[in-house]
C-alpha cells in the first residue's frame, strides 16, 4: 500500500512540476468549414468534429479568448487544459456548420470580424442578424479590420498617412461591432486580429498606444510571458487538422524563452535573418525548421543561448522559423517566430 501511495506522490509532484512552470493556454483559428474549394484556410467538417470529440473526451476547459487575457493581464492562475477556439474573417460557414457543433457543446468561441465584407450582404459572409443570434448562445466578437487590407507601412505613404489609415481600419471595425452588437463588444479587452497574421515593431506600438491586444497567426502556447501585442495561434485548415496533429498541439507547452531577437519580424536586408534565443534553463534536443521543413542552422553560444540562421534566404511574403523539443508526459515544447521578407 505504502508502495502504491508512494507511486501516487511521485506522479503528482512530476506532472505538478511540469505544469507549475507555466500559466498557459493554446488557442487554435479556424477560417472555413466544410468548403473544399478553399483548403488552405478550410477544415473538413470531419476533422473539426474529431477536434471537439477531443476536446470534450478530455474535459479541456473552454474559454474565449477574452477571458484567457483577463486572467493573463491581471496575473491570475489560468486553469490547466485550457483551450481557445478562434474563427477569422466571419464566413457564411461559421454560422451554418461551426455554430451548430460549438453550441451543442457549450463551447464558447472568438469570431474576429472584417466589417466591411459584413456590411456588403454578401453571401459568403454572415450577417449581423446571425451574429446577434451567437452572441446569445457562446460566441464573441472582436475586431479583424474594416477591409482587411495590408496594414504595414506602404512605400507609397509616409508614416502619418500610415498611420491615419492603420486607425481607420481599426477603430472603424471597432464602431461597426458596437453600433450591430452593442457598446461592450470588444472592450475588456479589446482584440485585434492582424490581417493575414502580418504586424511590425510599428504596428504593435499603435496598437498599444490604442490599448489592444494583438493576435497573430503565429503558431505557439499563449502564456503569462507572451507579448500581448503578439498572441499566437495554431492555424487549423486541412493540411495542419488531422487528429494527430491537433492532439499534439493542443498539448504542446511555451518554450522557455527569458529574450529573444529581433522582435520586429520584418527582413528588409540580411536575408536569411538571424534570431537570437536566451532560454531561461538548458532544453535537450532543441531542433528549428522553416516553414517550408528545411531544418536550420543552430549555433550554440552557451547551453541558454543560441542564434538560429536559415542555410537559404527566405522566400517572401511570409516564413517561419518553428523550434520545438520534447518536453514529459510526450508533450512538447514550441516557439515559432514569423519572418515578413520584403
Amino acid at each position: 500500500m505504502r508502495i502504491i501511495i508512494s507511486l501516487f506522490i511521485y506522479i503528482f509532484l512530476s506532472q505538478s512540476s511540469l505544469y507549475a512552470e507555466v500559466n498557459s493556454a493554446v488557442v487554435f483559428m479556424y477560417h472555413r468549414f466544410g468548403d473544399d474549394r478553399y483548403p488552405s484556410t478550410n477544415i473538413k467538417l470531419e476533422q473539426f468534429e474529431k477536434h471537439l470529440e477531443y476536446i470534450e473526451k478530455n474535459n479541456f476547459n473552454v474559454w474565449p479568448l477574452s477571458k484567457i487575457v483577463r486572467y493573463i493581464t491581471a496575473g491570475k492562475k489560468l486553469p490547466l487544459k485550457t483551450v481557445a477556439l478562434t474563427i477569422d474573417d466571419a464566413y457564411i460557414s461559421t454560422y451554418t456548420e461551426a455554430y451548430p457543433r460549438l453550441k451543442k457543446r457549450n463551447f464558447p468561441f472568438t469570431v474576429f470580424v472584417s466589417t466591411n465584407a459584413v456590411d456588403t450582404s454578401s453571401k459568403n459572409y454572415m450577417h449581423w442578424d446571425e451574429m446577434r443570434e451567437m452572441s446569445k448562445n457562446g460566441a464573441e466578437f472582436a475586431n479583424h479590420s474594416l477591409t482587411h487590407d495590408y496594414l504595414l507601412l506602404r512605400k507609397s505613404e509616409s508614416k502619418e498617412q500610415w498611420k491615419s489609415r492603420v486607425k481607420i481600419e481599426i477603430m472603424g471595425a471597432q464602431n461597426r461591432l458596437h453600433k450591430e452588437l452593442g457598446e461592450e463588444i470588444n472592450e475588456n479587452p479589446k482584440l485585434f486580429s492582424y490581417p493575414f497574421g502580418e504586424y511590425d515593431g510599428y504596428l504593435t506600438v499603435l496598437l498599444k498606444k490604442l490599448d489592444y491586444v494583438g493576435v497573430t497567426q503565429t503558431s505557439g502556447v499563449v502564456s503569462n510571458e507572451c507579448d500581448l501585442r503578439t498572441l499566437p495561434r495554431f492555424a487549423m485548415a486541412e493540411v495542419f487538422a488531422d487528429i494527430d496533429d491537433f492532439i499534439l498541439k493542443i498539448n504542446t507547452l511555451p518554450l522557455p524563452i527569458e529574450s529573444l531577437s529581433p522582435t520586429d519580424p520584418l527582413v528588409t536586408s540580411d536575408n536569411p535573418p538571424q534570431l537570437k534565443l536566451k532560454l531561461k534553463r538548458a532544453i535537450n534536443n532543441l531542433q528549428c525548421y522553416t516553414s517550408s521543413g528545411d531544418r536550420v542552422n543552430m549555433k550554440w553560444i552557451s547551453k541558454t543561448e543560441v542564434i538560429i540562421q536559415a542555410k537559404n534566404p527566405l522566400k517572401a511574403p511570409r516564413n517561419r522559423y518553428t523550434c520545438t523539443a520534447p518536453a514529459k508526459e510526450s508533450r512538447w515544447y514550441w516557439h515559432s517566430n514569423l519572418w515578413i521578407i520584403k
